[in-house]
């Protein structure tokens, strides 16, 4: 009689060899898919270089990966350093523009104030002119710059500045006249 094998020695067998087919499938697909996806994050061809198979070259190749470790967290430490200096430059600037702002409001405030005091001492004037006898006025306004005498005609009350012009040469009471008429000619219209 012969011996029939028994079943059970194939029943292990076969999952084997599925699970060998499966394992090969997975690697097959891990070449695929899978490695273009790697090789899309990863550096450009010429800086990848493949996994040694001496361990000497993979001694070689971990102390190029260290190397290549250390270096680009040195450059992040510059990066950041620099960060650090831009920001503070930036709370410098803010600082000056901030100071300058504060410089020109009292710069304004005090020019405001200077152009009151201005106004006021001219204002002072025009009325003394205003009440000095025309003859003694004309006389002045004859000594005086025809720039700065028709600044003070032009605000002088009409029948006063007439009284005034009257009383000085004509050509000299022209050109006064010229200036005070033509001051505001350089005035956009629209």
């Amino acid at each position: 009689m012969s011996k029939v094998p028994s079943p059970r020695p194939r029943a292990r067998l076969l999952p084997l060899i599925a699970l060998t087919f499966l394992a090969a499938a997975a690697l097959r697909f891990a070449d695929g898919p899978l490695s273009a996806l790697a090789q899309a994050d990863s550096p450009p061809p010429e800086a990848a270089q493949p996994l040694p198979s001496d361990p000497r070259e993979g001694a070689e190749w971990a102390i190029r990966l260290a190397e290549r470790e250390a270096e680009i967290t040195r450059r992040e430490a510059a990066v950041a350093e620099r960060l650090a200096e831009i920001a503070q430059i930036e709370g410098r600037i803010t600082e000056h523009l901030s100071a300058l702002a504060q410089a020109e409001a009292e710069l304004q405030a005090t020019m405001a104030l200077a152009d009151r005091a201005a106004e006021g001492d001219l204002g002072r004037l025009v009325a003394m002119y205003e009440n000095m006898r025309p003859d003694d006025a004309a006389r002045l306004f004859s000594e005086m710059d025809e720039g700065f005498a028709a600044g003070f005609l032009a605000r002088l009350r009409p029948e006063v500045a007439a009284a005034v012009l009257s009383g000085m040469e004509p050509q000299r009471a022209y050109l006064i006249s010229a200036i005070v008429a033509g001051r505001n000619v350089e005035v956009p219209r629209r």
